[in-house]
Formats: C-alpha cells, structure tokens, sequence
C-alpha cells in the first residue's frame, strides 16, 4: 500500500511538472510569436501621380483623389531603399571627391568647383555594388512599363553642322577691263554677255589720238637718221617706249610696231584673263573715257559659297575644314570643298556668323546665285563614351540616366555631358563607363519611382543605419591637401588659362589645349588669376600651385619643384595722370592746408604756409576756420601762386 501511495505521489507530481513546462513554453512561444508582429514595418502608401504624398493607411491622393498604392517591399524585407534598411550590410561613404581636380573633397555630396558631381568614396576604398538610390522592380512590372535598354558605346565623337549657302564669283578671280585713255570703240569682239574668253583674246579695237601720239613718237625715235642727229635719241626712244607700256600695249603689238614702223589708227584690247563676260558695258561706236568700265570677267572654274553660322556652332568650324554642299537640281552629287575664311563679326539681327568655303567648280555646275546645302563635319575627338539623347533625363540642374543592373535593379546616375555628336548622340564626360546597359525608354517611371524614395529617405530621422559617416578633421585636412603626385591644392575655384601672356585674357572651365597656340592649359585659382591682368607687362613667372608661389623665374618654362608650367604674373599698369587733368589737380589742391587772413574783406590773401597779412598785419588762420574760407580757397585754386 505504501509503494503505491509514493508511485501516485510521483506521477501527481510528474504530471504537474508536464503542466508547468507546457505553459511555460506555451507562453515563451506565444510572446516569440507576437515579436515579429510587434516589430513588423508599417506598411506605407503613395499616389503614382504624386510620389511626395506618403501615408501609412490607404486612402485617398488629396491632391488628385487617386486611390493610394502600396509601396513594393524591396526582397521582402523592407519598403524603404536597401541602404537605409540595411546599412550595415553595405560599406559606408567616408568622403566625395571630385573626378575633375585631384585632391577636391565633400562630406557631403554636391558638385564640384567645375560644376561637376563629386563621387562617392566607400571605406574599403572602393564603389559600392549597389548604390544607396538602386530601385528594384519585378520583371512582370519591368514588363509592363515596357523599358528598353540600350549600351553604352565608345566611338569619334563628330559633330555634323548644316546650314544653307549662296554661291557666288571667287573675288580673287574677278577682273574689270578699263582704258588708261580717252578713245573711240571702232571693233568689238567680245559683243555678248556671257561669252567665254581665254587670256590674250580680243575684245574690242579702239581708236585714241592719245595712243597714235605715243606709236608716232616710239616710231620716230627708232628712225636712224633721227637717232644719228640728236645726242639723246636713246633716252627719247626709251621714254616713247615707256608711254606705250604704260597705255597696256601688249608686248606683242610694240613688237609688231618695232618691225613693221607703221603707225596703226586703232589698238587692239585684249582680255587680261581667262574667264566669263559677266558684264558687258559697251557698244560698238561708243565713245569711252579714261577708267570707265567696259567689261567685267569672272572665271568660274573656282566658286565661293558664303553660308550663315549661328553662334552656337562655330566652335565646331575651322579653316581649312571640309565642308560639302549639294544643289537642289542635281541631288545626285555632291561637291567637296574647304573653310577658307570665319568673318570676324557676328550679325545682331540673326546671330549668325558668315563663313566661305571655296570649290573648284569642273562642268561649272556651280553657278552664282545659286542656293546650297551646307554640311560641316567636325571630328572633335577620336574616341569618347556616346549615350542616346533619348537615355538622359533632364531636370535643368543635373542630367541623369538610368543604369541597369541585374536582377531588376535600376540605378539613376548623374551624368556630365559633351557636345553633342552626329546620329542624335552625347558625349559623357563623367558618370558612366564604356559597356553599360542603360535604359534608353520609358525612364521618366523610373524617375517617378526614384523620387519615391528619396522622399522616403527625407522621413527617416538621423542617426538611420543608411546615414553617411562623416570624416574626422584630421582627415578632411589630409584629404583637401592631396594632390597629384603629392602636390597640394586648395579646394577653391579653379579655371585654365593659357601660360601665354598674349592668351591670358581666356578662361577655360576645363583642361586641354590652347586653340590659339596648342599650348597645355594651367590650372589657377581665383587668387593666382588676380595676378594675371590682360595686357599688363609680365614681372615674372611662378608656379600655379599655391605651395610654389615662391618660384619666381624670369622666362617661362618648368617648376623646379614639381614640374607643372609656369604662368605670367602680370600687373596692370597704374592708369597715368595728365598734369592737365582738372579733376586731379582739384583734388590734390584739396588736400592742401591754405591760410588766409581772418578779414573777410581780405579773402584774396591766402597762402599755402602761416604768416601775417600783407594789408592788415594779421596772423594768417586756417580757411576751415572762418566763413570766409571756402571763397579764399576759391581764389587760391584760380589764382594759384
């Protein structure tokens, strides 16, 4: 009896301790299970209208009464970016550094002194795989936004510039016929408007008393028996013979008059080059004074197209560039030729500059008069990253285009462009890589979808595991001091001149090369370029790095120091003075301490040291001193002694 009275007391016993350990664990699963729901993220809901409406219950947009959508968690573990759900699963930014100028640094992102944006620089020293601003879309969603993409591209950059032209005569190939005397036109053969001549070809015979004058002095001076009697025969022949030359008788026609010495009525006029009547002012019969324009003769083999520039492209035009023009009624060819000329002025009213290109013009398919077709090639560059103008959004203070990522996962980067290049294309400066995929249409919903989340990010407090760290001070020192090759620049503004003192006068916002002298552009801060002043005289060349502002060379050259050119230190000269500039001399007589006497009658007494009154005896005071000052000092300024 009593060994089953202990074994009931043990199972009691057992049973009760079942029971407590149930509960137990019942409660710790319980409260484990609540965790979770406690903890669990607040779902949030915006207006695909108007990203910046954020709620955490659904609803409607009170500014366009749209029913609020979810915001698509991010792999299921978060409705914000992944960098502010889980920072710590991504490297953080210790610093902005610029991609332009070495040594440039931020805490904060922001742009450059080039105006370009500053990229971020990640503990370990690297760029982090997937950037704090990556949005990621399902594909069923990528689907049905219809996103394309597109890669990025390394290829010449050129620029093709069309605009419109004129044809019209070569001026170096044009020519007037005249008379250097007064005659009558007895012959023309030269007799139509549009007749082509060659060189030495009659136009027309013209009969002068002037001219038959001169032929009987040349033939009486080579008479012998004249030349044997008169002791300067030799000296009147030679001056006969000059008259001739001088009226543009031919070579040909004084020899023919040398052998034959007849005396001809009429002298023939030749043509001086080979060309095209374009203008014919004369009949036959008429009766011509000296200089008065007969003919005009174009040669047409060589043609000038003259064609309006805006201002905006002439950067992208240069002498001696090829240019090419096609014609409207011949759309089968085209013709080749060069920049010979850029006019140096710009018209007000259209803003267009004038440029002439000249052709060689075989078959003379290129008439004057004629309207043309201009294209200019310029190659700027022999390789450059290209992006479609169709990928970048503008926003008017930065370009972005979208990078796409694997696994549906898109990144916005900021982009610097170029010029732009032939087939609707960009140059990037900075911002992408040769190879990139990125999205070339329907982008503007990816922007929509990143502005959702920087929204997002603006609600989270600070302190947030997707906050950037902040570099100590030391570092910011160390940082904004290095510089390539171990040189220091100050992050200030900076341009680019050329070390040319006749070049200084130009600023450039990027490295390269001078366009006026091919010479490597110099990077100077604003405090450097206060030294340079256009046109003033050079007192010595220095370094542009601050730490070298030491060097002072005598000629240009190198640094010793760090080998970087040397620029002109140039000082203004001091604006001179007349001795006869009114303004000066009043002044200056202003500044003088005058003494006059304290007579007001004696107001014409004034002198520039103390004394007495020459009238009066009194001790002379100062004008400031007595009323009547003002007039003395008058006196002493029209009066001066």
């Amino acid at each position: 009896m009593a060994h089953r009275f202990w074994n009931s007391r043990i199972l009691t016993l057992f049973a009760i301790t079942l029971a407590v350990a149930s509960g137990a664990s019942l409660l710790l699963s319980g409260c484990s299970q609540g965790e979770p729901a406690t903890k669990k993220e607040q779902q949030l809901y915006t207006c695909g209208m108007h990203p910046q409406v954020i709620q955490n219950k659904p609803g409607k947009c009170p500014i366009c009464g749209m029913n609020l959508t979810p915001i698509r968690k991010q792999g299921g573990a978060s409705n914000t970016l992944p960098s502010s759900a889980s920072g710590s699963q991504e490297r953080k930014i210790k610093y902005y550094k610029s991609t332009m100028i070495s040594g440039e640094v931020s805490p904060t992102p922001r742009k450059d002194s080039m105006g370009m944006e500053m990229v971020p620089v990640y503990e370990e020293g690297a760029t982090s795989p997937v950037a704090s601003s990556t949005i990621e879309i399902d594909s069923a969603t990528v689907q049905n936004m219809d996103l394309r993409t597109g890669i990025v591209t390394r290829g010449p950059l050129r620029r093709v510039v069309r605009t419109v032209g004129t044809v019209e005569f070569d001026e170096a190939a044009l020519a007037e016929v005249t008379t250097k005397f007064k005659g009558w036109v007895e012959k023309l053969y030269a007799d139509t408007t549009g007749q082509q001549l060659h060189r030495g070809e009659p136009l027309f015979e013209i009969y002068s008393p002037e001219l038959y004058s001169a032929q009987t002095e040349y033939v009486l001076a080579m008479n012998e028996a004249y030349a044997k009697s008169s002791p300067g025969a030799e000296l009147v022949k030679n001056s006969a013979l000059d008259k001739l030359r001088y009226f543009d008788v031919s070579q040909e026609q004084i020899a023919e008059l040398e052998k034959t010495r007849r005396v001809n009525k009429t002298l023939r006029v030749s043509a001086p080059r080979d060309g095209i009547v374009v203008e014919k002012l004369v009949v036959e019969g008429q009766m011509v004074d000296a200089g008065m324009k007969l003919y005009r003769l174009a040669d047409l083999g060589t043609v000038w197209v003259q064609s309006q520039v805006y201002e905006q492209d002439l950067p992208f035009v240069r002498l001696g560039q090829e240019a090419t023009v096609s014609l409207a009624y011949l759309p089968d060819r085209k013709f080749r030729g060069r920049v010979t000329f850029i006019y140096p002025t710009v018209d007000d009213k259209t803003r267009t500059a004038k440029v002439r290109m000249e052709f060689h013009n075989p078959g003379f398919f290129l008439k004057p008069g004629m309207f043309t077709t201009v294209e200019l090639v310029a190659d700027l560059a022999p390789s450059a990253v290209l992006v479609p103008d169709m990928a970048v959004l503008r926003s008017g203070e930065k370009n972005t285009v979208f990078v796409a990522l694997d696994a549906g996962r898109f990144e916005p980067r900021t982009v610097v462009l170029g010029p732009r290049a032939e087939n609707n294309m960009y140059q990037v400066l900075s911002g992408l890589n040769e190879g990139e995929r990125i999205v070339t249409s329907g982008q503007f919903m990816l922007d929509s979808e990143s502005q959702l989340r920087e929204a997002i990010q603006k609600m989270l407090k600070p302190g947030t595991p997707g906050e950037l760290a902040q570099p100590t001070a030391p570092e910011m020192t160390s940082l904004m001091r290095a510089g390539t090759n171990g040189l220091a620049l100050q992050p200030e503004k900076v341009v680019y001149i050329c070390p040319m003192p006749e070049h200084v006068a130009l600023e450039y916002d990027r490295p390269g090369k001078c366009p006026l002298c091919g010479m490597n552009l110099v990077p100077v801060t604003r405090e450097m370029l206060a030294k340079v002043q256009p046109g003033g005289e050079v007192e010595y060349y220095t370094c542009p790095m601050p730490e070298h502002s030491d060097v002072r060379e005598s000629k240009p050259g190198k640094c010793p120091r760090c080998g970087m050119t040397l620029v002109p230190v140039m000082h203004s000269k001091p604006a001179s003075t007349p001795s006869t500039n009114t303004i000066s001399a009043r002044a200056d007589q202003a500044s003088e301490k005058l003494y006059t006497c304290p007579m007001a009658s004696h107001a014409d007494v004034v002198s520039d040291k103390p004394g007495t009154c020459p009238k009066c005896e009194m001790k002379l005071v100062e004008t400031s001193r007595v009323a009547h000052g003002k007039i003395a000092e008058q006196n002493w300024h029209q009066h001066p002694r």
